[in-house]
């Protein structure tokens, strides 16, 4: 079994179980049922499920007082991946809820299938957007022992929620198709190849029958399966007394029962649980199979499937009058129903004369089987659930207040007239939206295409409780008082001033160049007029000055070039820095000064308690209405309102009418190493091109959180993926000004932020913007152009952004 280790949820083979761009919808089952308890329907499904899309099979958590909430992982079978939650027992629901949205934030689960076996798993999924939900019930878990008393309730909420319902059973199906419009009818099934090979064992074939079964006599007669409150032991003792030459067989765990309340004689055995491969081999050792259930609540709406599983591996069987049971199996001859101790051991009698004749008993098991087959359900299945995908309505996630959020069908936001559409939850969105709502006392619907707040400055905790930059890391840094005193009304501040070091001729060096960096390359301490003379003895003149590679160039020289820009800049952007605008290096990060700090601005810190923390109290107003998971285009026909405000990329808003404006995207990948720390600062940079990431964030560093764990981005730039960096090259320039004249035209409509307006901003200057913005809305000025042309914001005059080895923070 494994914990979230440093290579995160891969498996041996290092397969990611990360959800791609164009995967079909992933499953998250919720189970009662343990993966390694017992192999029965949940296990059947899911591996077949796996065939074609990633599985992830939810446990009850273990409540083991754990301080802080984690969970434990385990790759039970191939894209199945076994989650369990270890959490205390306040507010266990709560914790795995975070658990879970935080796993499906950092792995890319939008939209998944829910699938439940227990109702109880809703009291923290039922927040997560879902593709469709269904509702496998395979038992009538009310009934058992221990149910706890809520279950009737969230059973009753998972109907209303489940657009799916599958019973177990024909008595389940009876009775839950009272409850929902859709309930389809789909017994337990059997794997007829895998039990099929108990007809193939014996004493007298090559492979043996298990050592516990050998050295017990002959007749055996056996079960296997959880022994619970549904097993009638007292029927057990009776026909074991009554038949002392027989030896009766028990396989499987012993659960929510006492084990001293079992039947004790000398010819009953207990050779406790098995794993599923094993089972043929029991079965193989015995002469009758038994099905001993009470009849009783517990199991009133059973369909078990060990009937057919007997039946595959070709032994007769005597099961008591369970209705299931006698409606499927009891004209096939070769299972008997008896109902108290002398009717099984009669039916026993003829069961055992039957199997002197084992070819006989198993053409008739195969016909009692005739068409039964997990790949038959499994298909099954997934043809109804189709049919509901191509009905089911069109989600929204409408949180209300605040960031909460809610599973809601159709669009309940076109029900309203809205003063404002503002696109994007993102810094410039969300300021836009708090300014109307709360200032300009406008009615607001912010969407998102995302289900989450924040934009790329969305941080979540992750599976282990950590606090992690789901995009990357995002450091406030301003000279901006106005900023400042802005964020402040939602946040809290702790210090932090970011400090990076570059990976460089095998030594961590501080970056920008400093006078450290200097010393350590050369060997030698350095002065600041020394480090002056150096830089100027190494430069190398260059007019005119054009691209990136040329002004680096001719102010350090092309052995730093070398050493640090020129490799990062390739990987970051793509392109040879030759091939780049100047403006991207335009202050290159060198100092003459022991100056380690990445920025210089007066003001740097982080929220207290993180981005989203300081999104949820800026729109927690009820002039907003908040709709993630939402794409413009869907608002833009469903909803109605009187102006737009537009922060996603200006080529989308105009279906891309000039062709495509080409933006650096990235990846990352996030893990949780178990060990304290790995760095000893924020960012580690990775110029060389040999190294196929650009940095590795530690994130503890940013935001001072203590854990026993730390948790890690790897950054890969990439050509595909969601546009983070305006590509700057004149050709693309150009292009934008095509863009931005047909926003020149529109009425009604201001674009506002990075992507509608094709530039990178820091984002005290996105927020900055947005300000300005409003400003002008207050001052009733017409929204006829661009937001750019009413707030732009200068770059801090000391901020080594634009340097070719800095674009990738954000």
């Amino acid at each position: 079994m494994r914990l979230f280790e440093t290579e995160g949820l891969s498996t041996a083979s290092g397969a990611s179980h990360d959800v791609a761009a164009g995967d079909p919808p992933p499953i998250l089952c919720f189970s009662h049922l343990r993966w390694e308890f017992v192999f029965q329907r949940p296990q059947h499904l899911m591996v077949r499920w796996a065939t074609e899309r990633k599985v992830v099979f939810i446990e009850e958590p273990i409540i083991d007082g754990a301080e802080i909430p984690w969970l434990e992982d385990r790759h039970a079978h191939d894209r199945v991946l076994v989650l369990r939650a270890h959490v205390g027992a306040d507010n266990a629901a709560d914790a795995q809820r975070r658990l879970l949205e935080n796993f499906c934030q950092e792995y890319g689960i939008r939209e998944p299938i829910l699938w439940y076996y227990t109702p109880m798993s809703r009291a923290f999924s039922r927040d997560i957007p879902a593709s469709l939900i269904v509702y496998d019930c395979m038992d009538e878990l009310s009934a058992f022992c221990g149910a706890p008393a809520q279950l009737v309730d969230m059973e009753s909420e998972l109907f209303d929620a489940a657009d799916v319902v599958f019973a177990g059973g024909y008595s389940l199906y009876r009775e839950k198709r009272k409850r929902h419009p859709n309930v389809h009818l789909f017994p337990s099934s059997v794997d007829i190849a895998h039990f099929r090979q108990a007809r193939g064992m014996g004493e007298h074939v090559a492979r043996p029958l298990p050592d516990q079964e050998a050295k017990i006599a002959e007749p055996r007669l056996g079960f296997f399966g959880v022994l619970d409150e549904r097993f009638d032991g007292s029927l057990v003792q009776s026909v074991a007394r009554m038949r002392r030459d027989w030896q009766f067989v028990l396989v499987g765990p012993v659960v929510k029962i006492d084990p001293a309340s079992l039947p004790v004689a000398p010819n009953i055995h207990y050779l406790g649980p098995c794993a599923y491969d094993a089972l043929p081999a029991h079965l193989a050792a015995w002469q009758v199979a038994l099905m001993p259930f009470g009849i009783n609540a517990s199991t009133r709406f059973i369909s078990p499937t060990k009937t057919p599983e007997y039946l595959a591996g070709g032994r007769p069987v005597v099961s008591t009058p369970i209705a299931d049971v006698v409606r499927t199996y009891g004209g096939s001859g070769v299972v008997h129903i008896a109902a108290d101790a002398h009717a099984f051991v009669s039916a026993i009698e003829d069961a055992l004369v039957q199997m002197k004749e084992p070819g006989s008993v198993w053409k008739q098991a195969d016909h009692a089987l005739a068409g039964m087959s997990w790949d038959a359900t499994w298909r099954g299945m997934r043809e109804v659930m189709a049919g509901a995908l191509s009905t089911r309505r069109p989600a929204a996630v409408l949180p209300g207040r605040g960031a909460s959020t809610g599973r809601v069908v159709g669009k309940p936001w076109g029900q309203k007239r809205y003063d404002y559409l503002i696109v994007g939850a993102g810094f410039a969105g969300s300021v836009l939206a708090e300014r109307l709502a709360a200032d300009g006392k406008q009615h607001v619907l912010l969407i998102d295409k995302r289900h989450h707040i924040g934009g790329n400055a969305y941080d979540c905790h992750n599976a282990d409780g950590l606090l992690i930059h789901r995009y990357g890391p995002h450091i406030l840094h301003t000279n901006s008082d106005n900023v400042v005193s802005y964020l402040s009304r939602f946040t809290d501040w702790r210090p932090y001033e970011h400090r990076v070091l570059a990976s460089v001729d095998g030594m961590l060096v501080p970056m920008p160049i400093n006078l450290t960096t200097l010393a350590r390359l050369y060997g030698r301490p350095f002065s600041p007029d020394e480090a002056e003379q150096f830089f100027a003895m190494h430069a190398e003149p260059v007019d005119p000055v054009l691209t990136s590679e040329d002004i680096v160039v001719s102010k350090i020289g092309r052995q730093l070039y070398e050493k640090f820009f020129r490799g990062y800049t390739r990987k970051q952007w793509g392109l040879d820095p030759s091939q780049l605008d100047s403006a991207v290096a335009a202050r290159v990060p060198a100092r003459t000064s022991l100056d380690d700090r990445y920025f210089t601005d007066a003001f740097q810190k982080m929220p207290a308690e993180g981005y989203t923390r300081m999104f949820e109290r800026m729109l927690d107003h009820p002039n907003i209405t908040l709709a993630l998971g939402v794409d413009f285009r869907d608002a833009r026909r469903g909803a109605s309102f009187e102006s737009l405000i537009y922060t996603g990329p200006i080529d989308e808003y105009f279906g891309y009418r000039h062709g495509r404006l080409p933006y650096r995207s990235l990846r990352f990948e996030h893990r949780t190493l178990r060990q304290p720390w790995l760095q000893t600062v924020g960012v580690v940079n990775y110029p060389a091109e040999a190294v196929p990431y650009t940095r590795v964030t530690e994130y503890k560093h940013l935001t001072g959180q203590r854990h026993p764990h730390t948790a890690i981005t790897y950054e890969y730039p990439s050509d595909i993926g969601d546009p983070y960096y305006p590509i700057p090259r004149p050709e693309n320039a150009a292009l934008y000004r095509r863009y931005q004249a047909l926003a020149d035209e529109e009425t009604g409509v201001r674009f506002v932020g990075r992507l509608a307006t094709y530039r990178y901003y820091n984002m005290d200057q996105v927020v900055a913007q947005a300000l300005a913005t409003y400003a002008s809305i207050a001052r009733g000025d017409t929204p006829a152009a661009p937001a750019t042309r009413n707030a732009a914001v200068a770059p801090s005059e000391d901020s080594p952004r634009r340097a070719v080895h800095a674009d990738a923070l954000r």
